[in-house]
């Protein structure tokens, strides 16, 4: 019961108490590249997601075998294994999906979520462990990804997972890429809010 308790919080704080986006600022550039749409956030959140749980699981299982002098290119190694892997699925039964988002799932290499949670956590936790925190914070990164793509897809174009429900397009300006920054800029100060809310409460209890 307190392992599945322990899992729960893992998961958790990946979504919400350090989520990836909007509480540590991490992995930027897909967040205001290619958040225009839910769809687009859910293609390449269910990217990292898979890169994150699997290099996680991966570094995990081989970390008594890394040498601590190469573990930075040890690490780089193993997500570009996954990414290849996902890259070339996608490419394969999703290619026009993949046309929009293909360079994006190629830099996921290169995201700083997915090496500093190796570092910080699956190098140094067992693989059970380190599988709910990949988990989380993939969730986490997913869960962001979505929620700006909706906000930006509606406010941008009137529409919501490509069907029109306005019947017009408010502010255009949500679809640049300059748009991204405010909209993270937002949700950023919300998750903020809410989390003095939740500390406040407790504290009155």
């Amino acid at each position: 019961m307190a392992n599945d308790k322990s899992n729960f919080q893992l998961v958790a704080n990946g979504i919400l108490a350090e989520n990836p986006i909007f509480k540590l600022a991490l992995s930027m550039c897909p967040a205001v590249g290619i958040s225009t749409t839910v769809m687009n956030g859910v293609m390449l959140g269910i990217a990292v997601l898979f890169v994150q749980v699997f290099s996680s699981v991966t570094i995990s299982l081989f970390k008594d075998f890394i040498h601590p002098r190469i573990r930075i290119p040890t690490y780089t190694l193993t997500i570009a294994t996954w990414v290849t892997v996902i890259d070339l699925t996608l490419a394969a039964t999703m290619p026009e999906a993949y046309a929009k988002m293909g360079i994006f799932v190629k830099i996921i290499v290169a995201f700083a979520i997915i090496t500093m949670r190796l570092e910080m956590f699956a190098c140094k936790e067992p693989v059970s462990s380190s599988f709910w925190d990949g988990l989380g914070m993939g969730l986490g990164f997913l869960v962001g990804m979505v929620v700006i793509g909706a906000v930006r897809e509606i406010l941008g174009s009137g529409a919501l997972l490509g069907y029109d429900i306005l019947g017009f397009k408010p502010l255009l300006f949500f679809i640049l890429p300059s748009a991204g920054f405010f909209v993270v800029g937002l949700m950023m100060a919300f998750f903020n809010y809410i989390e003095i809310v939740y500390k406040k409460s407790r504290e009155q209890r």
